[in-house]
């Protein structure tokens, strides 16, 4: 039987999501191990996008198969009792075969948060991603527009990036303030590597004065990485949401960080 669940963590003590080699702790290295003992046999997870080190998740999507009969309850609970508290399974629901948390995805959504102040937060430090240069909300904003449609994406993609094509879609890009917190909010058909990341760099270096507007369209249509902005820290990135066609049936598509609502 194949199920699909959603999974919550906090990134700052993995190395990523992906499994690697050696004594390295992952995300999906965790959950798998946690299944395995639930289901009483080797359980291997899909993921519908894999997250960097440090990244978190508010709302990570999997898919998995066996033939060990437990409850959708079972599942989650069991789970999570030979889990680490930095990472949860919030829900388990079984799915047709044809479900595939990674295929069947219509859209990702991402949140990235910002402190800007001169003194940095002791206690959030782990979970955003610091800027002690004055930042301005609405030339940030205004810069951001360009960005949203179906374009091709090279100046905000890592160096090391796999995939296939650049050419990305987003759907969505709003950007939002109160007081010191600024956060932004991508939904795109899919990411490439680092892409919400560069974005965010980029967005930064306007509102701090050192790029104007019309750089980053311009920084777009270069299609080349050297004129892009930096790459903001892993710290102040989540996946909060990943939606599926109507028909899975699926409890929640997104679930963002309340926090910063």
């Amino acid at each position: 039987m194949r199920y699909a669940a959603r999974v919550e963590y906090d990134g700052s003590q993995f190395s990523g999501w992906q499994t690697q080699k050696g004594e390295i702790r992952t995300v999906q290295s965790e959950v798998e191990r946690a299944l395995t003992k639930v289901a009483d046999s080797t359980v291997t997870v899909i993921t519908a996008g894999r997250t960097d080190a440090k990244v978190h998740a508010t709302h990570q999507v999997i898919h998995f198969e066996s033939d060990s009969q437990r409850s959708e309850f079972a599942w989650c609970r069991g789970a999570n009792r030979f889990l680490d508290k930095d990472v949860r399974i919030v829900w388990v629901q079984a799915v047709d075969m044809e479900f595939h948390a990674r295929f069947s995805a219509l859209s990702r959504s991402y949140r990235f948060i910002i402190h800007n102040s001169s003194i940095q937060s002791a206690l959030l430090r782990r979970h955003i991603s610091e800027e002690f240069r004055p930042l301005d909300p609405s030339l940030m904003r205004q810069a951001g527009k360009s960005l949203v449609g179906k374009h091709d994406f090279s100046s905000f993609r890592a160096a090391g990036c796999q995939a296939s094509s650049p050419i990305r879609t987003i759907s969505h890009l709003e950007l939002s303030h109160l007081d010191n917190w600024i956060w932004i909010d991508i939904t795109a058909n899919a990411f490439l590597q680092h892409m919400v990341r560069n974005i965010a760099g980029s967005l930064i270096e306007v509102g701090c004065g050192k790029r104007n507007i019309d750089w980053m369209e311009s920084a777009l249509r270069a299609k080349d990485r050297t004129q892009g902005g930096f790459t903001a820290p892993a710290n102040g990135l989540y996946l909060v949401g990943v939606e599926y066609p109507e028909q899975y049936l699926l409890p929640s598509q997104v679930s963002t960080v309340s926090y910063w609502s």
